[in-house]
């Protein structure tokens, strides 16, 4: 099979080779990948300051295929099924472990830039119908986060959500609030981007660069109180503006920081506001199959701002790593 490897911690370093066909073991299926789909842990492995990567190794944790052979002992799955591969294969339910981490697609496991991967069978949840290839490889990491944001903060009509910027997960954060009934507040440096927000759902926009305090603006815009959730992508200063716009009660689920991983904020208040920060890394694949259940019932479709060829990966992950270009996510195909 082809394959794309990263030879090296560079965001130029890869090569197309030919490996040995995989062949799936009990209890594993192996697919045909059609799709795969960056995330920021990519860059992170590929530029590395992300732990646990052997080089040369097959990258990108996410993708999206078709079961194309079975191994022996596995049930509730066909050939010729449309399947996500989760990006944590053991961490079926429940809560974080280190043991169900452990194994991470395109980190510490061959990842989505093969023609061909095996994986357990209890870790791939089928692709919804209305869903295309591309569409599908984006919801393990970033579907998934932004599901647990909005579950995290019992988001339903009546609430109230702030998500930061228009990457893939503040993005599904958006289409999920807005599938569960709530007001969703969007800022972005972009009148652009925040112009195809609005096209998604979002209700009210604020430009952070015309308005640095925007977490002033949520607080004009909800009378005082504040908003049920804010969906913390962006980390640094940003942070303390998210615990000011949240109100009294209200969750704060932090899972970037691409303005800086340190930050500082006074500690009264989020003592004083009862504020619930959540800290993610993914979820399940229980998890997983809840999002999608989600989006399959809403109808849902990913916002795929941009499809690359299977040889223009280093091309891809420059589009990724600029960071101010796309909207949503970027999609690598395999044919």
């Amino acid at each position: 099979m082809y394959a794309i490897q990263l030879i090296e911690p560079s965001l130029t370093a890869f090569r197309r080779v030919s490996l040995p066909d995989p062949q799936p073991g009990p209890g594993e299926v192996l697919i045909r990948l059609r799709a795969a789909a960056l995330n920021y842990i990519d860059v992170a492995v590929a530029t590395g300051r992300f732990p646990g990567a052997t080089l040369p190794m097959v990258p990108v944790a996410d993708g999206a295929g078709d079961i194309v052979a079975l191994g022996a002992d596995v049930a509730d799955v066909a050939l010729g099924d449309r399947v996500i591969p989760h990006f944590m294969p053991d961490w079926l339910d429940g809560p974080m472990r280190p043991q169900r981490i452990a194994a991470m697609r395109g980190i510490t496991r061959p990842g989505s830039l093969s023609e061909y991967v095996a994986v357990p069978a209890h870790s791939v949840v089928r692709l919804p119908d209305h869903l295309d290839f591309a569409q599908g490889a984006t919801l393990p990491i970033a579907a998934t986060t932004a599901w647990n944001a909005v579950r995290s903060a019992q988001v339903r009509p009546g609430s109230t959500v702030v998500v930061l910027g228009t990457g893939g997960v503040s993005v599904f954060a958006l289409q999920f609030a807005k599938a569960s009934g709530a007001t969703v507040i969007l800022v972005s440096s972009s009148d652009e981007k925040l112009e195809r927000g609005r096209a998604f759902g979002a209700d009210h926009l604020v430009n952070y660069r015309a308005m640095p305090e925007w977490d002033k603006a949520v607080l004009e815009m909800t009378g005082g109180r504040g908003v049920d959730l804010v969906v913390e992508t962006v980390g640094g200063a940003s942070f303390a503006r998210s615990l000011n716009a949240v109100a009294m009660g209200g969750t704060v689920f932090t899972v970037g920081f691409v303005a800086g991983s340190e930050t500082s904020f006074d500690l009264l208040t989020v003592i004083g506001k009862a504020v619930r920060i959540v800290g993610n890394s993914t979820g399940s694949v229980a998890d997983l199959a809840e999002a999608v259940r989600a989006i399959a019932a809403n109808r849902i479709v990913p916002v795929v701002d941009r499809r690359f060829g299977i040889d223009e990966a280093a091309a891809a992950y420059a589009e990724l790593a600029a960071g101010s270009r796309h909207v949503g996510k970027l999609a690598i195909m395999h044919e």
